[in-house]
């Protein structure tokens, strides 16, 4: 039995689309009698037509991916795009690179280990970007004399 027409009305009615409407397999006869749009309304209000619910996207298979990213899957050179540069900027990677440094050299002005002039010497090269981390720092100063190996 084609019901089109009345699947349309009660779409147009419902202010939903056509596949949400669903009508009752028992009363599909009475139905297709009803060819007015008060006949769609009066069937509606009875129950015999309903807007069935919106369906949404499941986020399940996206939920499961981001756990998976959590635990270092699925980050391989494949689901990369753009340049190193675009996932970790440069200027993020020099900030952790000079902190530590400069933090370093101020300890060692306060403690008294190395003088003003030092500190301000070695803080324009690290400035400059001479040094990889605390530790090269640490090793330039004591082979050019500045630092003393403390003995253990």
């Amino acid at each position: 039995m084609d019901l089109k027409n009345q699947k349309r009305m009660a779409a147009d009615i419902l202010g939903c689309g056509v596949n949400r409407v669903w009508i009752d397999p028992n009363k599909i006869e009475e139905l297709s009698d009803a060819i007015t749009r008060a006949d769609i309304r009066t069937a509606i209000e009875s129950g015999t037509i309903k807007a069935l619910p919106v369906r949404g996207n499941s986020r399940g298979r996206i939920r499961h991916n981001l756990a998976q990213r959590k635990k270092g899957r699925q980050r391989g050179p494949g689901s990369r795009k753009g340049r190193s540069g675009a996932r970790s900027p440069r200027k993020r990677r020099w900030i952790q690179t000079i902190r530590p440094i400069r933090a370093e050299l101020k300890e060692l002005r306060d403690t008294g280990k190395i003088s003003k002039q030092t500190y301000r010497l070695f803080y324009r090269k690290a400035k400059g970007g001479q040094f990889k981390s605390r530790n090269h720092l640490l090793s330039h100063m004591k082979a050019s004399g500045y630092l003393q190996e403390e003995e253990q």
